[in-house]
């Protein structure tokens, strides 16, 4: 599985280790030390994945990543940091990183992290006009990455896309915290389950016309989640 990556960090020595541990697995690897530079490199091409270091100069990861999103540009992004709180960690998975490590990190870790990244990509890429989800009114098209509710688009980050997606394949069934935190990012010692209320939370704001009062995207009290058809739900409710 090659795939063009760009690495962006500031630290040669990390820079260097990084490259030689993705060019040993195949891949054609561009190195950047600041975030103007990927930006730039990430236009000129077409990346598979960005491995992208918070702390750099000429604009930091994290604007990186806002610029790219605000672009529409839907290339994995890996986030490296040396900031370990999980603030920290929930502000780059809600800007639309695809995943992050906190330094000091395993290289073979990381690789693993890519490959998982890099079969997800391809996993997308290759699903069929049917795959479209269809959950009442709400569309999620995996293809064009795209999603609607009652007619209207809805912007959604890759993370808030690939946990309605997972949600609205199995619609009904409930999914633990874990679940929808394994579908999201792999299993991180770093990152928690708020990560997942997070997300919910951010999507009820889009989807629901009540937020706090929500139809779709429902919680089951001591377990986790669950995404519903509010209209079937309301019938089944009626005919009791």
């Amino acid at each position: 599985m090659c795939a063009n990556i760009i690495v962006a960090e500031d630290d040669p020595k990390q820079a260097e280790l990084v490259r030689r541990y993705l060019e040993r697995e195949g891949h054609a690897v561009t190195v950047v030390s600041d975030g103007l530079s990927a930006l730039e490199e990430a236009r000129r091409g077409a990346p598979d994945l960005i491995v992208l270091d918070v702390m750099m100069p000429r604009a930091d990861g994290l604007d990186v990543l806002r610029v790219l999103r605000a672009e529409r540009r839907e290339t994995a992004v890996l986030m490296l940091t040396a900031r370990a709180t999980e603030d920290d960690l929930l502000l780059g998975l809600d800007l639309g990183a695809d995943d992050y490590m906190t330094k000091p990190y395993s290289p073979r870790e990381l690789m693993a992290r890519v490959r998982t990244l890099l079969r997800r990509t391809r996993r997308d890429e290759g699903r069929a006009e049917s795959d479209v989800l269809r959950v009442g009114t709400l569309v999620v098209d995996p293809v064009r990455h795209e999603v609607s509710v009652d007619g209207a688009g809805v912007e959604c980050t890759p993370g808030e896309f690939r946990l309605l997606a997972a949600m609205a394949a199995e619609p009904e069934r409930v999914f633990t915290r874990e679940q929808l935190l394994a579908e999201l990012h792999g299993f991180d010692r770093y990152i928690s389950s708020r990560t997942v209320d997070v997300h919910i939370m951010n999507l009820r704001k889009k989807l629901e016309r009540a937020p706090r009062r929500p139809v779709r995207l429902l919680t089951v009290f001591g377990v986790g989640y669950k995404l519903m058809d509010p209209l079937k739900a309301a019938t089944r409710a009626s005919a009791r």
